[in-house]
């Protein structure tokens, strides 16, 4: 009986040491994400090189997924920004179909890129 109290109270002790002495160094494990810059963020230079890597294959003129969503012509591209559809569509809030489309969810740095240009107006600049 004896023996069986100190084989527990040292499998207690060890699990307790080995958790309680854990620790991480939170910038290595949690990297902190480098600075984005929102400011003037224009639609012909910082949004479109983030269209053109994620979206213009299947969202372009030359695109011949079907989507019909041509999101290299401004029209297209201001409407679904004003109307909610394209935030909607990257931020993957289940409101439409999330974007890109089998593939990861674009960083929150452009997902706040595209934030700052549509409340900026959606400028076609």
């Amino acid at each position: 009986m004896k023996k069986k109290i100190i084989i527990s109270a040292t499998l207690f002790l060890t699990v307790l040491v080995f958790t309680k002495c854990y620790y991480d160094k939170a910038d290595q494990v949690y990297p902190q994400p480098r600075n984005c810059d929102t400011t003037n963020i224009r639609l012909s230079v910082e949004l479109n090189s983030i269209l053109s890597a994620n979206c213009f294959a299947c969202h372009s003129g030359t695109a011949e997924s079907g989507s019909g969503i041509q999101l290299d012509q401004y029209a297209v591209i201001k409407t679904y920004a004003d109307n909610g559809q394209l935030m909607s569509a990257i931020t993957q809030d289940g409101k439409v179909s999330p974007m890109p489309k089998n593939a990861s969810r674009l960083s929150d740095c452009d997902i706040n890129k595209f934030a700052a240009w549509i409340n900026n107006g959606a400028p076609g600049n």
